[in-house]
């Protein structure tokens, strides 16, 4: 399904890509099933609770400085804004910019959800665009938005000649999909709809798509070298300077699932080229990343300088603490994108992945292809391990870790980190999406490896003194039995 801009509402990453949060296998399974279409999706019976479509969509734009989010919905759901803004706010004064949007929320009652809050949520944009004179709002659609058919599209249409910014509905109602990763299309479609123009000309830049700009020195050195300027999105920047990535030369991005969509609409619309191939974690990751993109911008040769240049400063040291590491098993609970690709950088590192829980996964993404990071992985993988698809299912998640013992266990969501350490089993959060983008990254994860192995002291102690909610009877269950051949039998 090619991406529609014709339309406000972006379509489902279930109807898009196939996508699906109920499986277990193995990784070559897996690739297999996302190649020749079979894989299914299957429902549980039981289900804890996961992260949300408007949560994703409309803390994502927040990034974007200097403009007013309206969260048309009761107040509950609006109680993200605090922390979205500090967050942001902070991440600008380390650049030393100012951060100036808002996030706001209607506050819809028990009676607009009868009567309807169509008039209140127009003089709600009318007065954010006189109070704060933002550069654009974004109006973000609620659950209960969607359940009593708010029109919010027809009510922005009604006032937007008489506001001078851009006025644009982003459609992320969490009960439309079960993948929250769908909130991510959503604020790139209401970006491409909305505020993306048709290039002037073009300009010597690459956009990187990323959350937080963790390593924006390092990146910026790395293609100041190859004679190009970074453009990083969403973090820290200006609706005028996003009305013109279309004039970039390439697109590229450190996570697929939050890239994909943006990507390939810059390609199908503008021309813009979107790098495919598996992104830059780990040594492979980054040489092949990197390839791609010095073919794109015919920098061959100063990609192959880089490189080697990276090689010598880093691989010895990484062979080095490779040693240390050889033969530690290792459970993966993370998105779609990273648990694949942080399991390939474990094994580079010598460690086994005896286990992956993915959060969702994209049987397809936007340009109609498997998704090349777990076909890699599937190629190249020393051992054909388990895998789950499981949104966050944190009983799942202890009774693989149970089940397996493993050495560490590696997630990118704190609060399933702490279950795993509360059970006794050494483990990472690894919130910076940057922890292993490449040489020097992987360099550094192997290092934040050898430390929390080196002393488990913390988890043995905390352990011993916890008691947890789960009984024997479910960790005597086999968590692998519950799904055969992609069918989840109970749970």
């Amino acid at each position: 399904m090619g991406i529609n801009l014709k339309k406000s509402m972006v379509a489902t990453r279930e109807e898009r890509l196939g996508s699906i949060v109920g499986y277990t296998g193995n990784i070559k399974n897996l690739a297999e099933c996302s190649l020749c279409g079979k894989l299914k999706d299957k429902g549980r019976c039981f289900s804890q609770s996961s992260s949300c479509d408007a949560g994703c969509a409309l803390s994502y734009l927040a990034n974007i400085r200097d403009i007013a989010i309206i969260n048309h919905a009761p107040s509950g759901c609006t109680a993200m804004a605090s922390g979205t803004v500090t967050n942001h706010t902070q991440l600008a004064a380390k650049r030393g910019l100012p951060y100036n949007s808002v996030f706001l929320g209607t506050d819809m009652s028990e009676s607009d959800t009868i009567f309807g809050a169509g008039q209140g949520l127009k003089s709600i944009i009318k007065q954010t665009y006189e109070r704060y004179e933002p550069s654009a709002i974004f109006v973000g659609t609620s659950c209960v938005c969607g359940i009593i058919g708010e029109d919010v599209d027809s009510l922005i249409r009604e006032i937007e000649d008489s506001i001078p910014v851009p006025v644009i509905p982003v459609h992320c109602e969490g009960f439309r999909s079960k993948v929250w990763a769908t909130g991510f299309d959503a604020a790139d479609h209401a970006i491409l709809r909305g505020i993306v123009k048709p290039p002037r000309f073009k300009r010597n830049m690459i956009n990187f798509k990323n959350f937080n700009e963790g390593a924006r020195k390092e990146i910026m050195e790395m293609f100041g070298k190859l004679g190009v300027d970074t453009f990083f999105l969403y973090s820290n920047t200006t609706i005028e300077e996003l009305s013109h990535i279309s004039e970039a030369l390439a697109t590229v991005s450190i996570c697929g699932t939050l890239s994909s969509y943006l990507g390939n609409g810059l390609e199908q619309e503008y021309g813009v080229p979107y790098v495919k191939t598996i992104n830059p974690l780990g040594i492979a990751g980054f040489e092949i990343w990197l390839r791609e993109i010095g073919g794109i911008i015919r920098k061959e040769e100063e990609v192959e300088a880089y490189i080697e240049e990276e090689r010598e400063k880093y691989l010895p040291k990484i062979e080095m603490v490779k040693e240390k590491l050889k033969g530690l098993r290792v459970v993966l609970g993370m998105g779609s994108s990273f648990a694949f690709q942080i399991s390939r950088v474990i094994q580079e590192l010598g460690m086994e992945v005896v286990y992956v829980a993915s959060w969702h996964y994209d049987a397809v993404y936007d340009n109609g292809e498997a998704p090349p990071h777990v076909q890699y992985l599937a190629e190249h993988t020393p051992n054909n391990f388990k895998v789950s698809i499981a949104d966050q299912q944190n009983f799942e998640i202890l009774n693989i870790l149970n089940t397996y013992k493993p050495d560490l266990y590696l997630a990118r969501h704190g609060g399933t980190t702490v279950w795993a350490i509360k059970q006794g089993t050494p483990s990472i959060f690894m919130a910076d999406e940057y922890m292993a983008y490449g040489y020097k990254g992987t360099l550094n994860l192997a290092y934040a490896i050898l430390d929390t192995i080196t002393n488990r002291s913390f988890e043995k102690n905390l352990s011993s003194r916890i008691e947890l909610p789960y009984t024997d009877w479910w960790y005597q269950q086999d968590n692998t039995a519950l799904y055969e051949g992609g069918e989840l039998k109970n749970a």
